[in-house]
């Protein structure tokens, strides 16, 4: 059994194919069977199912599996040992981050992390929730930046910001005669919000939970992912939406006097930093954590008299 065997079949089991997976190992088709056939034949076992297409794991392949992926991030620590003794952060660091989350801040640290940390490659991918727990939990990723609580018992959530929700409103909308609302003010037939699959549009619906219609929104069924669209549909349709505070920073005078505050405990998302239980790259995503901190104001790092929404 080799270190290249199990890579194979954990990279086999990636992509349920054996071509996509030599040419992310970058080996031809026939060496990379080869290779897993040796390793099935040395355990005695079949790992694959070649006969299904997608090709799938045998109920015993898939406990193999797992165990080799649990192998593979034990065997890379010996290369992060090396890395720290390093004075330089190095290497690539794959990040996935939830669309509701990524226009607010990577372009506030991109910048600043590339200067400082030249030596390293961030490569990032915008995903929903569902997408990064997925990665993760192959190992394709090595953490995501997420809404929280995720209850996922195999993977490790580092809170790192909590950000409030607020109201933006048209001047048609009851609540814009509201200096600051609470959330049965809210009325569901004028919310605009996001499409199924995004955590943040179940943490608006938990907001407004006490005055949920079974009436269509807005007369009519409309289906977004951007924070952005559900603002600019106020803008021009009426009605109101729930925006996170991290997306105020660029509105105009005019665009301002059109956001509401919740009173105290004021309804807040929780953002953290999730990584697998046996994590690598610790640095480098630590640093990463360091950059997030300091881009955010003081008042998020806190969650006091703030009521974290569930997903």
């Amino acid at each position: 059994m080799t270190i290249t065997q199990l890579e194979y079949i954990v990279a086999v089991d990636t992509y349920r194919s054996f071509v996509m997976a030599a040419e992310k190992c970058f080996v031809t088709q026939p060496t990379l069977s080869m290779q897993v056939q040796k390793l099935e034949d040395t355990l005695g076992v079949k790992i694959f199912d070649r006969s299904k297409q997608p090709v799938t794991p045998t109920e015993i392949g898939i406990e193999i599996i797992d165990q080799a992926r649990i192998m593979l991030a034990e065997s890379e620590k010996i290369k992060e040992i090396i890395t720290d003794r390093q004075k330089e952060l190095s290497g690539e660091l794959k990040v996935g981050i939830i669309p509701t989350v990524s226009p607010y801040i990577l372009p506030k640290i991109i910048s600043s992390f590339i200067q400082k940390y030249p030596q390293v490659k961030l490569i990032v991918w915008e995903q929903t929730t569902e997408e990064i727990i997925q990665q993760l939990k192959l190992g394709t990723l090595d953490c995501g930046i997420l809404s929280t609580p995720l209850h996922e018992s195999t993977l490790t959530e580092i809170p790192v910001f909590y950000e409030n929700f607020v109201a933006y409103v048209s001047k048609h909308s009851k609540l814009s005669k509201k200096k600051s609302i609470v959330p049965e003010d809210i009325d569901m037939e004028e919310i605009w919000v996001l499409n199924e699959g995004h955590c943040m549009r179940e943490q608006v619906l938990n907001i407004c939970q006490r005055r949920r219609s079974t009436k269509s929104f807005l007369h009519f069924e409309y289906n977004t992912g951007s924070v952005e669209t559900l603002k600019r549909m106020v803008d021009q349709n009426n009605g109101a939406t729930i925006l996170p505070e991290l997306a105020l920073a660029e509105l105009t005078e005019k665009q301002l006097d059109k956001v509401r505050y919740f009173k105290t405990p004021e309804p807040a998302r929780e953002v953290s930093i999730v990584i697998q239980k046996n994590f690598l790259k610790r640095r480098m995503i630590e640093a990463l954590k360091t950059e997030i901190l300091e881009f955010v104001p003081k008042r998020m790092k806190s969650r006091k008299k703030k009521e974290v929404m569930e997903i």
